[in-house]
């Protein structure tokens, strides 16, 4: 009795077998499109895309995360299923958009291309709504989608072959795929930003690895990807506070190649634009993995001939850090003038530039520090040849901050400017330059008047010494050659010629 009322019982597994052997069969009258999806015009289609989206998840998906996870139709819209099957709708739909498209060729597979940017559109629209927490399998599929459109090795055709990387007049070159690239950027950076996104659950697939990822897409020459791309990486720097040295130490390692490898790189402003956000927000006092990231990456930023693309952002962040700690001023001062550019005078523009707004955040201990090389190089800049350099740094006395640390030091500085202002006046080439020397000068007289007298008079001091020396020199060697006359060889006419030497045999 017992074996007949169980065998009447019904059983799970014929159930399912049943349902998926219906699946298997209504697959049969289904047509394949180019993009790897099954499609129908009758009835059965939902069965039998069912079906393929089963084995593809299977397979781009691991076990362990797909557990539990109910495949659902992709082509339907997220208003014609209930809540609960909002999530494996979106997984579904997501694990539509892993096939990469090739944009190469416009006119190929524009159907798959066309389908699957509906599809994207449909994923940051539900994204944006707000309506959903997403789980551990959503967080998977997301991650994976994305890695498999985004994460890409860049040809060598896209480099630049400057040894400069990206210069500043260099036409930016445009991703034929961005129409498609745009979309998947933006449902990562708004499902990143989602604020019910569990942070302790996405770390696990938003790791290490696919943030290296990300940076290496840094490398990118279309500059609307370098912007997503620094949109999405600070929305996870702030998201992913454990992740947050290892991020540091990540742009680290690139400037380190950028400066002392390759000097090629299209991402470095963009990088250095993340990090004026995050140094920012550095709390005081400044942890010393800071302070070394300052001078072993920042400073050494300043070497490299393209710092014309970063210089902005450079600057900015050096500024930052200083502000937080005006300890860092001699730092920063003693790096820009070991790089200080001698022959490139667009690069020295900038440098005095940078250095007015350092001097500028400079309190009078640090200054005091730091003065007597630093106004031993502005000197140089004030008798430069090259116009635009020498009124920059003429200019440098119109900051009143600068100008009052001058005031409270003029007993060192004035005798390091004087003698460039006195050579300007004599022999500078350029009117405005001869202009604002003079406008210098009359400062200094009107600021001390006996401290310029007195440079004036050492100066002449030491230029009658320098001619003395100069015709002391002539003297000795007018003696020199007459001395040298007094002595000449005899004729060597009758020298009888020397015999060549007898060459030896071996024996």
């Amino acid at each position: 009795m017992l074996k007949q009322i169980l065998s009447k019982l019904p059983r799970k597994s014929q159930k399912s077998d049943s349902l998926d052997s219906a699946g298997l069969d209504s697959g049969n009258h289904t047509s394949n499109s180019s993009n790897g999806v099954q499609c129908t015009n009758i009835g059965n289609s939902i069965t039998s895309r069912l079906s393929v989206v089963k084995r593809v998840s299977s397979a781009v998906f691991p076990a362990s995360i797909m557990a539990g996870v109910e495949a659902v139709e992709p082509n339907l819209s997220f208003k014609d299923v209930s809540n609960p099957q909002k999530q494996n709708l979106f997984i579904s739909k997501l694990n539509l958009c892993c096939e990469v498209s090739d944009f190469s060729d416009p006119e190929k597979a524009s159907s798959e291309q066309d389908l699957k940017r509906q599809t994207l559109i449909e994923l940051v629209d539900f994204v944006s709504s707000g309506s959903a927490k997403f789980n551990e399998p959503a967080v998977a599929a997301m991650c994976k989608m994305c890695a498999l459109n985004l994460f890409r090795v860049f040809p060598p055709k896209y480099r630049s072959n400057t040894s400069s990387g990206e210069a500043e007049d260099d036409e930016p070159i445009f991703d034929p795929a961005w129409s498609s690239l745009q979309l998947v950027y933006d449902l990562l950076l708004r499902f990143i930003s989602y604020s019910s996104l569990d942070a302790k659950v996405a770390k696990k697939h938003v790791d290490h690895s696919f943030i290296l990822k990300l940076l290496d897409l840094f490398e990118s020459e279309d500059p609307r990807e370098r912007d997503c791309l620094k949109t999405i990486l600070h929305r996870i720097y702030g998201k992913f506070m454990v992740h947050r040295p290892f991020v540091r130490k990540a742009v680290s390692n690139i400037i380190y190649r950028f400066v002392f490898e390759t000097e090629r790189h299209n991402g470095i402003a963009e990088l250095l634009e993340i990090f004026g956000s995050i140094i920012s927000g550095f709390a005081i006092p400044l942890k010393e993995e800071h302070k070394m990231f300052l001078c072993r990456a920042l400073i050494p930023l300043h070497k490299p001939k393209s710092i014309g693309v970063y210089h902005q952002q450079l600057t900015y962040c050096v500024v930052q850090f200083v502000d937080k700690d005006q300890k860092l001023a001699n730092n920063v001062i003693k790096g820009l003038l070991k790089y200080w550019p001698i022959t490139n005078s667009q690069k020295e523009l900038m440098f005095i530039s940078e250095l007015e707004e350092i001097l500028e955040m400079t309190n009078m201990v640090e200054f005091q520090k730091i003065m007597v090389p630093v106004f031993r190089r502005i000197a140089c800049c004030l008798n430069s040849s090259h116009y635009q350099v020498a009124e920059r740094a003429h200019l440098l006395w119109n900051n009143e901050h600068i100008l009052n640390l001058i005031t409270h030091n003029r007993h060192v500085i004035f005798p390091l400017i004087f003698p460039s202002l006195e050579r300007n006046s004599q022999n500078h080439w350029n009117q405005a330059v001869l202009n604002l020397t003079q406008n210098i000068r009359k400062m200094f007289c009107e600021m001390d008047e006996e401290l310029l007298l007195a440079c004036q008079r050492k100066l002449e001091e030491e230029n009658s010494q320098l001619i003395e020396a100069a015709e002391k020199r002539k003297l000795a060697w007018e003696h020199l050659e007459t001395t040298a006359a007094a002595f000449k060889p005899a004729a060597t006419n009758n020298v009888p010629p020397v015999k060549p030497a007898t060459p030896l045999v071996a024996c």
